[in-house]
Order: structure tokens, then sequence, then C-alpha cells
């Protein structure tokens, strides 16, 4: 579970925010802030994964708190939420490492893509992270995990859909040594069954996985895939 610090001066926003986040599988509001005082407790109180941060705080600006927040030694990943749409705002915000920028206001499919690409890269990580970096392909895909269906796909992904989620469940199948159900990708991969279920169904019809049936007791054909050696 990814442990969300949302940090907004409204009161109202934040709980908005907050409902959007609860909303998305994976994810859970740790604490609430509004202001950069209350954020740096709450960061102080427990471990916090991600921060959804306003930039136009009482006491200070959200980019002053990430940079107050890297010289108390908080690493905590950080994704702006703000209307501050100038250049040098967007700027400053990458050089602190933000790894997102969403501009208010904005619609609840606009941040999960952005959260659903920050699992993926935790996701990626941790993968990589057991093995060890082997070349720049691993970099590569590191880098790439987030990416967000909001920029444009990827060739022959449709709309919506991720390289980094299809490389997971791709990783996943090659790896298994029998086929297996859209519930089963599912939890291996940490994604709904909904999302499994669609990115299988566009990897076989790709061609790049079979798809076989299994019947069960209830007499229902369960779909099971397996991957298709090229």
């Amino acid at each position: 579970m990814i442990d969300v610090l949302v940090v907004d001066d409204d009161f109202r926003v934040a709980e908005i925010n907050a409902k959007y986040v609860g909303k998305v599988p994976g994810f859970r509001v740790a604490a609430r802030a509004h202001s950069a005082a209350q954020a740096l407790a709450a960061l102080e109180r427990g471990a916090v994964d991600l921060v959804l941060l306003d930039h136009y705080l009482p006491d200070r600006t959200g980019l002053e708190l990430v940079h107050r927040m890297r010289e108390q030694g908080h690493g905590t990943d950080v994704i702006m939420i703000t209307a501050a749409g100038d250049v040098s705002t967007v700027q400053q915000a990458m050089r602190l490492g933000a790894l997102h920028y969403l501009i208010k206001p904005f619609t609840f499919a606009a941040l999960r893509t952005r959260l659903d690409s920050y699992a993926a890269l935790r996701r990626t990580v941790d993968r990589v992270g057991g093995r060890g970096l082997t070349g720049q392909e691993q970099v590569d895909r590191i880098f790439g995990a987030l990416r967000t269906s909001a920029t444009p796909s990827a060739p022959g992904l449709p709309g919506g859909h991720s390289e980094p989620t299809t490389d997971l469940i791709c990783d996943v199948l090659h790896g298994a040594d029998q086929p297996l159900s859209a519930h089963e990708v599912a939890a291996r991969t940490g994604l709904s069954r909904s999302t499994a279920q669609r990115y299988l169904r566009h990897l076989e019809q790709a061609g790049r996985l079979s798809l076989s049936l299994r019947y069960g007791d209830t007499g229902r054909p369960e779909h099971r895939y397996a991957w298709v050696a090229p």
C-alpha cells in the first residue's frame, strides 16, 4: 500500500483530493496538511511514500517546502498539484525532483493516470532493484515507468495503455510455468483485475499471448493466457 500525504491550504480541495486518492487501488491517505509546517510535522510523525503538494501555501510555497524536505533528509516523492502554471515554477519543480506536475482544475482520470504511473515506477524499481541494474534497457524501463496515458501511446498500444504496464504483464507471463488467468495476473502485478483483463485482451489480439479455456465446476470457462515465444 502506498501512503499519501495530501497538502492543500483549501480544506475543501484537500478533502476532494483525498477522496480521489482513496478511489485508486493500492493508495491510501496517511494524512492531510494545510500548511508547510503541518506537512513537515506529518512527515516527521510517520512514513509517507508520496506527497500531493499544492504550491500556494500560507506559510511558504510548495517548492520551498520541497527544498526544506530535502534539507531535513526527507526523500519522499512529490507530485505537484497546483494552479501555478508558469514556466519558472514548473522548471523549479523539475529541478527539485517532482515526479509529475498537475495543473488545477483537473479530473479524477488525470490524477489517476499520474498515480498509476507512480505505482508502475515503484513496481519497476522493486523488480530491477532486487536483481541490480544490468544495462541501459533496465534504466530506460525505470524512466519510462513515469509515462502516463496523457502522453501519446507508443506505436501498437491503444489509448490508455502504457508501456511499463504492458512490460510488467509480459514479464509475469514470460516467467510463468503455466497459463494464467486475469485474476492471477492481477495478483502477481498488483494491478486491478479489470486493468489486467484489458491488457491481456490487447496482447492476445496482438498475437503476443495465446488464449485457452479451462472449464471448472460452474461450467463457465475461465480464460487463461500464456506467453507466445517470438
